[in-house]
Formats: C-alpha cells, sequence, structure tokens
C-alpha cells in the first residue's frame, strides 16, 4: 500500500482493491488501518471509508480532533474524483440527484454526483464520477440508477459483463477507483490535494481497451 502523502497530521495512501478498510463482519486479519499504522509506525485512524473493491485515495489522521475536523470537511463537501469503467453508453455529461440512504436500512437522503464522460469501448463507458454528498455506495448506485452499472460489481452489476470482462481483458475486481481528493488541510491554512495513480490490475485492462 504506497504512501501518497504524510505529514504530522494526516496520512494519505493508495488502497488496493480487495483490502477492507478496517475489520468487519469478515474479521480480516490484513485491513488498511492496520498496514497504515504500520507504514506511519503510529495509530491512525481513518477519516472516510473505500469499499472493500475500490481502490485510490484513502485519508487517515493521526488525533481525533484532526479526524473530526476532517469529516466536517466532508460534511461540507469536498472534492473527491473517481473513474469507472461501466456497461452501457454513457452520457457526456449528467448531474445524478438521486436520494439514497446514508447507512444500510436507514432513510434516503439528498444525494448528487456529477457524471462526465472518459471514453468508449464497444458497449461500455468509461466515466468520471464527481459525489457532491457522501452515501453509502453513492457513485456505485447513481451509475446503477442510469443503467449504468459499474463492471465487477457484484452487488448492483451484471454478472454475465462481469465474466466477459473477465475473461477478454482479466479484469477481475471492481472497476471503481478513487483518483483524487482534495480537501481543507485540517491545521494549515491550504487545501490538501492529493492524486492515486490507476493501479495495474485496472490500468492493465483499461489499456488493453485503448481507454488510456
Amino acid at each position: 500500500m504506497d504512501i501518497l502523502y504524510q505529514d504530522d497530521h494526516v496520512l494519505v495512501v493508495n488502497k488496493p482493491s480487495g483490502l477492507a478498510v478496517h475489520r468487519g463482519w469478515a474479521r480480516d486479519r490484513v485491513t488498511a488501518v492496520g498496514l497504515a499504522g504500520r507504514l506511519a509506525k503510529r495509530h491512525v485512524s481513518p477519516v472516510h471509508r473505500l469499499d472493500r473493491g475500490t481502490s485510490g485515495v484513502l485519508l487517515f489522521a493521526f488525533a481525533p480532533e484532526i479526524v473530526r475536523t476532517l469529516q466536517a470537511s466532508f460534511a461540507e463537501g469536498i472534492h473527491r474524483v473517481y473513474w469507472a469503467l461501466v456497461r452501457g453508453p454513457a452520457p457526456e455529461h449528467e448531474v445524478v440527484d438521486h436520494p439514497i440512504p446514508r447507512r444500510p436500512g436507514g432513510p434516503r437522503v439528498d444525494a448528487i454526483t456529477e457524471i462526465r464522460l472518459l471514453g468508449r469501448f464497444e458497449r461500455y463507458s468509461l466515466v468520471e464520477a464527481r459525489p457532491r454528498t457522501g452515501r453509502l455506495h453513492q457513485v456505485r448506485r447513481h451509475l446503477k440508477h442510469l443503467s449504468l452499472p459499474i463492471i465487477g460489481d457484484s452487488k448492483y452489476g451484471k454478472s454475465e459483463h462481469n465474466r466477459l470482462l473477465r475473461d477478454r481483458f482479466g479484469l477481475a475486481r471492481l472497476a471503481l477507483h478513487a483518483k483524487s481528493l482534495d480537501v481543507p488541510h485540517p491545521v494549515r491554512d491550504e487545501r490538501l490535494h492529493v492524486e492515486a495513480p490507476i493501479p495495474e490490475d485496472l490500468a492493465g485492462p483499461l489499456r488493453a481497451m485503448g481507454l488510456l
């Protein structure tokens, strides 16, 4: 797990796909929290979460007050950019305004995601998603709402397309990557902007499709 940025207050890593952020129902022995703590050689707390299958920018803090400050910034709306490979012809630009739950079983609340087309290959599209709110599985659910399920998504996607691209291009993961994060620094009067390179298990298939 690569360190993208570190100072006295925060740590930002590029989480690989398949790694849980913390121990959940599956009681994973290896987690992003544990690996980040070993990298930093100190206790870390996740400021936000990424789904197990999602790779990319993951932000940790070293002190509880820093966690609270950054989580308040998330609630106010920060700049996050995701890339996703989806099934279907994505529009050039779309703003999805569709309520979804904040947590499992919870009431639906306002949720907005901006979608832009990056490229097309046969029946598939590479899109950029910029969530303006932070809800449960927001990017995945909003793309499904547009009838553009993410490849490799076993919950909201289509198994036949997941198998097809795995067999053709070796794409054996959720095709969703948290590409960048831009948030006010919790201590200094400046913004923290971090970008995560797309890992090879996603970049390789995208290059084979001519999308990178």
